[in-house]
């Protein structure tokens, strides 16, 4: 059994089929899936949520996305802080600082990002970290506003190469791998990806985004997982059932925190 850690099937992309893409899932035995909920952004973030309350597979998260950090307000903050009182929200996210489209100022994203690390700290939540073109800022966020904290974080659809691996790993994140692990010219990430502890790693699709090879180009859904679990499989030189074993109890150690 597989879980997707990170999925947006409250997308449009999902809106004429989102049962027979749910049922594929269970199908291709994805027995778990984690609902992201950043939606469009505030004042809605309860995109997750509302996916969590309809299907029985799904865990959610709540938060600001980067993209959306100048719509957040001191209500947006309240709003999240009830939201993780859900008992199927089981992390901030997906947080973090994008710099390659910079919707919103690096300014606004980093006091945004600092907000909601304080937030997920009182809440006793782990968090889910979106990065992009933005890692030195993450990293020292991170180490000042989070180390401290204790509590561990998500990597989410890891990008980097084996620095940036072991700056995550040493604050106690686990890498979860996407459909980039699978692209033949992700040689970093595939490196990282055969370095990382078994217990560290996750698998995750980001549907409708990042299909795997050899669905790349189409619209991901959850069922392509098994294609990112064989490629693992193989760069690790394990069966994909022991990955699937390894990846799934991972998450399992993850979510115990709620």
């Amino acid at each position: 059994m597989l879980v997707d850690s990170h999925c947006h099937l409250d997308s449009a992309e999902f809106d004429a089929d989102r049962d027979a893409v749910i049922q594929r899932a269970i199908d291709a035995g994805v027995e778990t899936m984690v609902a992201i909920g950043t939606g469009h952004g505030p004042p809605d973030l309860e995109a997750g949520m509302r996916l969590a309350d309809r299907y029985s597979c799904f865990l959610a998260t709540a938060g600001v996305h980067p993209h959306d950090a100048a719509k957040a307000t001191e209500e947006t903050n309240k709003h999240l802080k009830n939201l993780l009182r859900h008992p199927k929200v089981i992390a901030v996210g997906e947080i973090g600082l994008d710099y390659h489209y910079d919707f919103s100022p690096r300014e606004v994203q980093q006091s945004v990002f600092q907000q909601q690390l304080k937030i997920a700290a009182e809440a006793r939540k782990p968090i889910v970290i979106h990065t992009r073109e933005a890692w030195d800022d993450t990293f020292q966020l991170l180490e000042e506003h989070w180390k401290p904290v204790g509590l561990p974080g998500i990597m989410h659809c890891f990008s980097g190469g084996l620095t940036e691996a072991r700056r995550s790993l040493d604050l106690g994140f686990y890498l979860s791998f996407g459909g980039i692990v699978t692209y033949p010219k992700a040689l970093e990430v595939q490196e990282a990806a055969r370095m990382a502890p078994l217990d560290r790693i996750l698998i995750e699709t980001d549907a409708p985004y990042l299909a795997p090879v050899p669905k790349r180009g189409k619209r991901n859904e959850p069922s392509l997982l098994v294609h990112t679990a064989a490629k693992l499989a193989v760069l690790r030189g394990i069966s994909v059932a022991e990955l699937a074993a390894a990846t799934t109890a991972n998450f399992d150690t993850f979510r115990m925190l709620n």
